[in-house]
């Protein structure tokens, strides 16, 4: 799966809404109606399920982010931040309009919060403290955590989550917490992302714990 990041070189975002808004597009075309057994999209996705499952994330911006929009996904937002998930597809069969997008340069300022929002009802993907990460690798890992979390809802929480948005929150836990959320993970109330290794970090790391705000 192909992730676009608007990052515009005169007004880039801020960090969290970005990461907000590239986590949220993900879980959003993953629950998406054209992605289920009688949509469109069910082919792709299911192969993508099937197989090894991954990410990458890419810098867009003006004409190159608008022209994207035309190749088949879902684009989300948050604060003042826009990203776009695309239905997944071969390494080998990207569109043209997706992989002329730089997979670099995805950096941008903001710090991340340390606490969540707190509202009921959301998501909350917390980042690993150990590790360095560029901007672009932590949407990757974050649009994965929003995947994985809805493993943590009922049917009808779940539901509810997508009409209401896939409302989340992205924090940087520490690392009393991040103790406490991987024993969370080993208990169930808690999904652990675990990284295959490709790029900037060792296989098996664990990236992002999704935690649910029931």
């Amino acid at each position: 799966m192909q992730v676009a990041l608007r990052i515009e070189k005169a007004d880039p975002p801020d960090r969290t809404d970005l990461l907000i808004a590239a986590a949220r597009a993900v879980a959003l075309l993953c629950l998406d109606d054209r992605a289920g057994a009688d949509g469109p999209w069910a082919a792709p996705m299911d192969a993508w399920c099937d197989a090894r499952i991954r990410k990458i994330a890419r810098r867009a911006r003006g004409a190159h982010w608008q022209a994207a929009q035309e190749v088949w996904g879902v684009t989300a937002s948050h604060g003042d931040a826009q990203a776009r998930a695309f239905v997944p597809g071969r390494v080998g069969g990207v569109d043209a309009r997706v992989r002329r997008l730089q997979i670099g340069g995805t950096d941008v300022d903001g710090e991340l919060p340390s606490a969540p929002s707190g509202a009921v009802g959301t998501l909350v993907l917390w980042i690993n403290p150990t590790l360095e990460m560029t901007v672009g690798k932590v949407a990757a890992q974050v649009g994965h955590g929003s995947m994985l979390g809805v493993a943590l809802m009922s049917r009808d929480e779940a539901r509810a989550w997508f009409d209401a948005g896939c409302p989340i929150d992205v924090c940087a836990a520490d690392e009393d917490r991040w103790a406490a959320l991987l024993e969370g993970d080993r208990r169930g109330s808690a999904i652990a992302v675990r990284d295959a290794g490709f790029t900037e970090i060792a296989p098996g790391s664990v990236t992002v714990i999704a935690q649910w705000a029931a």
